[in-house]
């Protein structure tokens, strides 16, 4: 399904049955041939700006699936690079398709959960792609949290995020479909697969971040364009704290 390279549809479905974390370890040798994977055109306009910003020391990669963001982190970083995640199966993955290059920062690899990330403030950017629609959004205000634990003062913490669809696009009815499908699976099956992503709006996101102690400011990411109405069609999320 996807491409020859990618799951089948019985392997979705055996995924989609199983917790997140499990159904992670089971998908993750295929991930990278899924619509699942953040693009390559959003990685790099997001290192490209963050490259326009400076270097960074530390950075973390939260959510890091197969470690495309720790790409993005080796870029811009100076000393080192670790990616977390709670799925050993994308770690696994991870570890065997990201090779540090000589030159370049330390790369680690970390186990953990989001929600009680095990490191204290040693990072000075946390960058995370394509995760959020694993967290309900009564999680979000202890997400930020742990965010904001882990970074030094003046750190920030960056991520992209696409403008959603119009209404009664096709885009929409997809996307509607797909939510209302995971709500009937969770509510007859257990253990849950958490996979919301319409859930995560950014007018709330923002409301929680500023309530954490960031400051967040909106860049475009001008490689995209813009909408008919002017807007952005992709923003780069920068909430920073103080120093």
């Amino acid at each position: 399904m996807f491409s020859p390279e990618g799951p089948s549809l019985r392997e979705l479905a055996v995924q989609a049955l199983s917790s997140v974390e499990h159904g992670y370890d089971l998908f993750a040798p295929k991930f990278d041939h899924t619509p699942f994977r953040t693009p390559d055109s959003v990685l790099d306009s997001v290192a490209k700006a963050l490259a326009r910003g400076g270097r960074f020391d530390a950075g973390l990669d939260l959510c890091c699936g197969t470690g495309a963001g720790v790409e993005v982190l080796a870029r811009v970083c100076r000393q080192s690079v670790t990616g977390v995640d709670f799925s050993a199966g994308m770690l696994a993955v991870a570890r065997d398709r990201v090779r540090p290059r000589d030159a370049g920062p330390r790369v680690d690899w970390v186990r953990g959960d989001a929600r009680a990330l095990p490191f204290g403030p040693a990072f000075d950017l946390v960058v995370s792609f394509g995760a959020f629609g694993h967290f309900l959004p009564r999680e979000l205000p202890g997400l930020f949290g742990q965010v904001r634990s882990v970074l030094r003062p003046g750190g920030r913490f960056v991520f992209p995020v696409v403008a959603p669809p119009r209404p009664l696009s096709l885009g929409y009815w997809m996307l509607l479909g797909f939510d209302l499908v995971m709500r009937v699976r969770n509510a007859v099956w257990r253990p849950p697969f958490v996979m919301y992503y319409r859930a995560f709006r950014l007018g709330e996101v923002r409301r929680e971040l500023e309530a954490t102690g960031f400051r967040v400011d909106l860049a475009a990411l001008p490689e995209f364009g813009r909408r008919g109405d002017g807007s952005p069609r992709v923003r780069m999320v920068v909430a920073s704290l103080p120093r």
